[in-house]
């Protein structure tokens, strides 16, 4: 029988409001495959639209927790990083991917740092250049818009985009950070249908993977799609069919949560899609 597969999400952890490793955790085991966690802070609720949450840091123990792990010999076949909130964090990522990672291990980082044209407002403008050096020991980056400007130093445009643009924005964070692959999302060209752009820098390939755009802000689609990709990709899904799976699984997701008229609050319903995202990857 083959090897199970085995990811680790080096995330922060909400209570309450679905994202970061909430959402990691059961959709990278939806795809089979085990995941390992790391957590980064632990929040009662996440901070987009809550008041009075609590957080407690665990950058001391992130260290620790990694050099043990490497005592043990423990493998992964992907590291998944998400939010880090400091420069500390940042530098310490560093040894994690050092010791860690082997050879063949997918290092996949997402640059959470701002959207819809803004930094978030716990980082200041030193922040993006220490994250697009972190960028560079990555073998797959997954910026958003707004993050690609900030990691290239650029402007932020909004959309509508032209591919001219979009594959121009591909094109420098290749240069600038010398990743294999890249996948941006936040890609629209018209009202109706939102998704992702990618790059594979080796071959030169650029796909365009698209669903429906459903209007609205919906906390944690980017987890969830980031988490799909990975468990996707950790599954042998070429780059294209990992970010189609991932894009359509966010996309009813976002579906199922706009028709019950949730509140936006607490994440989107990835829950009742589950069998969408594994009907993609075989599994059901």
């Amino acid at each position: 029988m083959e090897r199970q597969k085995r990811v680790l999400a080096v995330h922060d952890i909400s209570g309450v409001g679905r994202c970061s490793l909430t959402v990691a955790l059961p959709i990278i085991s939806a795809a089979g495959v085990e995941c390992s966690v790391l957590p980064t802070a632990v929040l009662s609720t996440h901070t987009g639209g809550f008041t009075g949450y609590t957080c407690r840091d665990l950058t001391d123990d992130l260290l620790p927790m990694a050099r043990h792990w490497s005592s043990l010999g423990e493998r992964f076949d992907a590291i998944y990083m998400g939010y880090l909130g400091s420069f500390a964090q940042m530098d310490m990522m560093r040894e994690v991917f050092s010791i860690l990672a082997e050879k063949d291990t997918l290092i996949a980082v997402d640059p959470v740092m701002g959207d819809n044209g803004k930094l978030y407002a716990a980082f200041d403008m030193t922040f993006p250049p220490a994250m697009r050096e972190l960028c560079t020991h990555a073998d797959l980056i997954k910026p958003n818009m707004t993050e690609a400007a900030l990691l290239l130093g650029e402007e932020y445009r909004p959309g509508p985009y032209t591919r001219e643009y979009v594959e121009g924005l591909l094109t420098r964070l290749a240069k600038a950070t010398a990743t294999r692959q890249i996948v941006l999302t936040g890609v629209y060209f018209d009202d109706r249908e939102l998704g992702a752009a990618t790059l594979d820098a080796e071959t030169g390939e650029i796909a365009y993977i698209l669903g429906r755009n459903v209007p609205g802000l919906y906390h944690g689609t980017g987890d969830v799609f980031g988490s799909a990709l990975v468990g996707a990709m950790v599954r042998g899904l070429p780059l294209s069919e990992a970010v189609r799976a991932a894009v359509d699984f966010t996309v009813a997701a976002i579906c199922t949560t706009a028709k019950a008229g949730t509140d936006i609050r607490y994440g989107v319903n990835f829950e009742a899609n589950l069998p969408v995202y594994m009907r993609a990857l075989g599994i059901l």
